[in-house]
Protein backbone atom coordinates (compact mmCIF):
# COMPACT_ATOMS: atom_id res chain seq x y z
CA UNK A 1 0.00 0.00 0.00
CA UNK A 2 1.68 3.25 -0.78
CA UNK A 3 1.62 5.37 2.25
CA UNK A 4 1.68 8.75 0.51
CA UNK A 5 -2.10 8.15 -0.18
CA UNK A 6 -4.39 9.82 1.68
CA UNK A 7 -8.58 10.25 1.91
CA UNK A 8 -8.23 13.41 0.22
CA UNK A 9 -6.15 12.09 -2.64
CA UNK A 10 -8.62 8.99 -3.63
CA UNK A 11 -8.07 6.86 -6.48
CA UNK A 12 -9.93 4.00 -8.50
CA UNK A 13 -8.98 1.05 -6.30
CA UNK A 14 -10.54 1.13 -2.87
CA UNK A 15 -6.75 1.45 -0.96
CA UNK A 16 -6.95 5.52 0.50
CA UNK A 17 -6.46 5.56 4.30
CA UNK A 18 -6.21 8.22 6.45
CA UNK A 19 -2.30 9.01 7.88
CA UNK A 20 -3.10 11.75 10.08
CA UNK A 21 -5.96 13.22 11.92
CA UNK A 22 -6.46 17.22 12.92
CA UNK A 23 -9.27 18.54 15.30
CA UNK A 24 -9.27 21.97 16.46
CA UNK A 25 -11.90 24.00 19.31
CA UNK A 26 -12.24 27.91 18.01
CA UNK A 27 -14.10 30.11 20.26
CA UNK A 28 -15.40 33.17 18.40
CA UNK A 29 -15.52 35.97 20.60
CA UNK A 30 -15.64 39.71 19.70
CA UNK A 31 -15.86 39.71 16.13
CA UNK A 32 -12.52 36.74 16.33
CA UNK A 33 -11.72 33.25 16.61
CA UNK A 34 -9.92 32.01 19.08
CA UNK A 35 -8.69 28.35 19.32
CA UNK A 36 -9.17 26.43 22.75
CA UNK A 37 -7.59 23.55 22.10
CA UNK A 38 -5.95 21.04 19.35
CA UNK A 39 -5.23 17.19 18.70
CA UNK A 40 -3.10 16.34 15.87
CA UNK A 41 -2.17 12.78 15.54
CA UNK A 42 -0.78 10.22 12.74
CA UNK A 43 -0.12 6.56 12.35
CA UNK A 44 3.10 5.07 13.55
CA UNK A 45 5.62 5.51 11.04
CA UNK A 46 7.04 2.02 11.19
CA UNK A 47 4.76 0.61 9.23
CA UNK A 48 2.93 -1.38 11.54
CA UNK A 49 -0.77 0.80 11.52
CA UNK A 50 -2.29 1.77 8.49
CA UNK A 51 -5.11 4.05 8.98
CA UNK A 52 -6.53 6.19 11.52
CA UNK A 53 -9.68 8.00 11.78
CA UNK A 54 -12.34 10.12 14.88
CA UNK A 55 -14.80 6.96 15.96
CA UNK A 56 -17.46 10.02 16.12
CA UNK A 57 -20.35 7.19 17.36
CA UNK A 58 -18.29 7.04 20.75
CA UNK A 59 -18.05 11.26 20.34
CA UNK A 60 -19.98 13.32 23.84
CA UNK A 61 -20.12 16.57 23.88
CA UNK A 62 -21.86 17.04 27.44
CA UNK A 63 -21.96 19.65 30.81
CA UNK A 64 -21.40 16.59 32.88
CA UNK A 65 -21.31 18.94 36.19
CA UNK A 66 -24.04 21.33 35.59
CA UNK A 67 -21.14 24.26 35.26
CA UNK A 68 -22.91 25.50 31.87
CA UNK A 69 -19.38 23.83 30.67
CA UNK A 70 -19.51 21.15 28.15
CA UNK A 71 -16.58 18.80 28.69
CA UNK A 72 -15.62 17.35 24.78
CA UNK A 73 -15.12 13.76 24.67
CA UNK A 74 -13.30 12.61 21.65
CA UNK A 75 -11.99 9.47 20.63
CA UNK A 76 -10.05 8.31 17.71
CA UNK A 77 -8.21 4.99 16.83
CA UNK A 78 -5.89 3.40 14.15
CA UNK A 79 -6.08 0.10 12.68
CA UNK A 80 -2.96 -1.82 12.72
CA UNK A 81 -1.87 -5.35 10.29
CA UNK A 82 -4.42 -7.24 12.14
CA UNK A 83 -7.34 -4.42 12.16
CA UNK A 84 -8.27 -3.33 15.48
CA UNK A 85 -6.84 -6.43 17.37
CA UNK A 86 -3.44 -4.23 17.24
CA UNK A 87 -4.02 -0.82 16.83
CA UNK A 88 -4.71 2.30 19.18
CA UNK A 89 -7.48 4.18 20.80
CA UNK A 90 -7.24 7.21 22.32
CA UNK A 91 -9.36 9.30 24.20
CA UNK A 92 -9.52 12.87 25.02
CA UNK A 93 -11.04 14.64 27.46
CA UNK A 94 -11.15 18.32 27.70
CA UNK A 95 -12.65 19.22 31.35
CA UNK A 96 -11.97 22.99 32.74
CA UNK A 97 -9.01 24.01 30.46
CA UNK A 98 -7.53 20.58 30.81
CA UNK A 99 -6.58 17.98 28.33
CA UNK A 100 -6.76 14.34 29.91
CA UNK A 101 -6.07 11.16 27.78
CA UNK A 102 -6.08 7.72 28.16
CA UNK A 103 -4.17 6.01 25.66
CA UNK A 104 -4.68 1.64 24.82
CA UNK A 105 -2.12 -0.31 22.78
CA UNK A 106 -4.96 -3.08 21.32
CA UNK A 107 -2.94 -6.64 21.30
CA UNK A 108 -2.82 -10.41 20.12
CA UNK A 109 -1.25 -11.05 23.07
CA UNK A 110 -2.46 -10.21 26.63
CA UNK A 111 1.13 -8.83 27.23
CA UNK A 112 1.04 -6.64 24.32
CA UNK A 113 -2.03 -4.66 25.14
CA UNK A 114 -1.36 -1.48 27.30
CA UNK A 115 -3.82 0.88 28.75
CA UNK A 116 -2.61 4.00 29.98
CA UNK A 117 -4.81 6.42 32.35
CA UNK A 118 -3.45 10.47 33.15
CA UNK A 119 -3.77 10.34 37.01
CA UNK A 120 -5.95 13.66 36.02
CA UNK A 121 -8.90 11.17 34.89
CA UNK A 122 -9.27 10.13 38.72
CA UNK A 123 -9.94 13.42 39.81
CA UNK A 124 -13.01 13.85 37.27
CA UNK A 125 -16.77 14.05 38.39
CA UNK A 126 -17.65 10.72 38.94
CA UNK A 127 -20.92 11.17 36.32
CA UNK A 128 -18.12 11.83 33.32
CA UNK A 129 -15.56 9.11 34.60
CA UNK A 130 -18.83 6.91 34.00
CA UNK A 131 -19.26 8.04 31.10
CA UNK A 132 -16.04 7.12 29.73
CA UNK A 133 -16.02 3.64 31.30
CA UNK A 134 -19.33 2.60 29.65
CA UNK A 135 -17.62 3.70 26.41
CA UNK A 136 -14.67 1.69 26.92
CA UNK A 137 -17.44 -1.53 27.97
CA UNK A 138 -18.91 -0.79 24.68
CA UNK A 139 -15.96 -0.40 22.93
CA UNK A 140 -14.93 -4.11 24.32
CA UNK A 141 -18.24 -5.72 23.57
CA UNK A 142 -18.17 -4.29 19.78
CA UNK A 143 -14.70 -6.57 19.67
CA UNK A 144 -12.80 -2.94 19.07
CA UNK A 145 -10.34 -3.02 22.43
CA UNK A 146 -9.31 -5.51 25.24
CA UNK A 147 -8.32 -2.72 27.91
CA UNK A 148 -5.93 -3.91 30.65
CA UNK A 149 -7.97 -5.25 33.67
CA UNK A 150 -5.82 -3.03 35.79
CA UNK A 151 -6.26 0.50 35.42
Amino acid sequence: MDRNIHRDSIRNVKDTFNSAIRAIDLKFEKGNFQKIWEINDHVKSDGDENSIWFWTSYFDFKDFDNDKLIAPIIVYGTNGMNGFDDGRIKFIIYYKGKKIAIRQQNGVLDDERKTEIDNSFYSLPQKLKDNIKAKMALMEKQGKAIFTATW
